[in-house]
């Protein structure tokens, strides 16, 4: 259910040479980056009578870690408690993910439960090639896949700061991360507002911690499929407050017949051990 670049983003652009203008990932921009752990509460925003939703809420733990020389490592856990009005059933997802911006490497492992029984896992290796990407798919089935050139879930977000400091408002994107059935990439399009500081108002400011009072920037990302038309809805659309040090808050995941809200309740800073390339 939530994609991995969020974080993804919380949460998930395509490579310099594919899409004009996108810059490339760098030991510099990446080292912005902090080590964290945010805990999102979620709640149920609207829903559609399609939906079959009556209500819903759950928790989200997102862990960040790593460097550009280590490569970078994504833990999150996303469970929601579901309401059809006839039942109620736990949905969980737990997801790992390791990018290596260096060598243009990606592996990714998902586990989706539903009441603590497994439903479906998805787990395979990515690697950057001149002509593209290739995956290695090991779950749900063994094969092997050529895609065309795509951005990891870090370098996407490293895209999406960089764009939002150069006050790029938007950029298209193609994405792999490894979710749903991890046989594919998505077209993403992105939008950036202008930098804005926390107000009193808003509910989760005061749980960024030292950042409580930094600028961030409003960020939209629509995913579509890579096949879509241009007047075709977004399988997937997720707003967030973005801080330039890849921390998000204040969350929107509209999955078309319901909408999520995640409110940051806990921020925890990593430490990092400083280290030298090899």
């Amino acid at each position: 259910m939530f994609r991995s670049s969020l974080a993804a983003l919380l949460l998930a652009s395509v490579s310099a040479n594919a899409w004009a203008g996108a810059p490339a990932a760098s030991a510099a921009a990446a080292t912005g980056l902090i080590a964290h752990r945010a805990v999102y509460d979620l709640e149920l925003k609207d829903a559609s009578d399609r939906s079959g939703i009556a209500g819903m809420y759950g928790r989200m733990v997102y862990e960040f870690d790593g460097s550009y020389c280590q490569g970078f490592t994504t833990n999150f856990r996303f469970v929601t408690q579901i309401d059809t009005g006839d039942s109620v059933r736990v949905s969980d997802q737990q997801t790992t993910t390791f990018e290596n911006l260096k060598d243009g490497k990606f592996t990714f492992d998902t586990k989706s439960f539903t009441d603590e029984q497994l439903d479906k896992e998805v787990n395979g290796a990515a690697q950057d090639q001149p002509d593209g990407v290739k995956v290695d798919l090991k779950q749900p089935a063994s094969r092997e896949l050529q895609l065309a050139e795509s951005r990891f879930p870090t370098e996407h977000m490293l895209d999406v700061i960089q764009n939002a400091k150069d006050g790029k408002r938007f950029f298209e994107a193609r994405v792999f991360d490894g979710s749903d059935d991890g046989d594919k990439a998505l077209v993403t399009t992105t939008i950036v507002g202008k930098q804005q500081t926390p107000v009193a108002e808003e509910a989760d400011a005061g749980n960024a911690g030292a950042f409580s009072k930094t600028a961030f920037w409003p960020v939209t990302i629509a995913y579509f499929n890579e096949n879509a038309k241009s007047d075709s809805l977004p399988v997937y659309r997720m707003s967030f407050k973005l801080y330039e040090n890849g921390i998000t808050r204040d969350l929107t995941m509209d999955y078309g017949d319901f909408v999520l809200t995640g409110k940051l309740a806990k921020l925890e800073l990593l430490e990092r051990k400083a280290e030298a390339c090899q």
